[in-house]
């Protein structure tokens, strides 16, 4: 069996459940954030994330409205490229909503997937955090 790492962010976020999960699921506002993309909030629906130095192919696994994302997250080839997941999950806090992002499944073996994971994921974080803050 391979043993595989996970990132875990959680942030407090001074906006209400609906703002972020609307930042989450919104092809535009997604694109703000992350990367060009044609996410659906489907179940089974592909698509993929774009960006200039390549992309990402990913399947819906879950979408529970205003609680719960899931999605696959797959990029380079079959052999030594990453396949993991990234979920999602809102909780409402008395101030807005306690954010979790979960992306597991890095092998021993890549750490360059790894190390840009944990460096761009706060920085997304904090991108999503400004779309939601303007998002209607």
């Amino acid at each position: 069996m391979t043993q595989t790492r996970s990132i875990v962010i959680e942030r407090d976020i001074a906006h209400p459940p609906e703002k972020i999960w609307r930042a989450l699921t919104t092809p535009h506002l997604i694109e703000d954030w992350l990367m060009k993309n044609e996410f659906a909030p489907i179940t089974g629906h592909r698509f993929q994330l774009r960006a200039d130095w390549g992309t990402v192919d990913c399947e819906v696994l879950t979408v529970e409205p205003g609680r719960t994302l899931a999605y696959s997250w797959n990029a380079g080839d079959d052999a030594t490229g990453l396949r993991s997941t990234v979920i999602w999950t809102l909780a409402p806090t008395p101030t807005g909503t306690r954010l979790r992002m979960e992306q597991s499944g890095f092998r021993k073996g890549q750490p360059h997937y790894y190390g840009g994971a944990m460096a761009g994921w706060p920085r997304m974080i904090d991108a999503l955090e400004a779309v939601a803050a303007r998002a209607a």
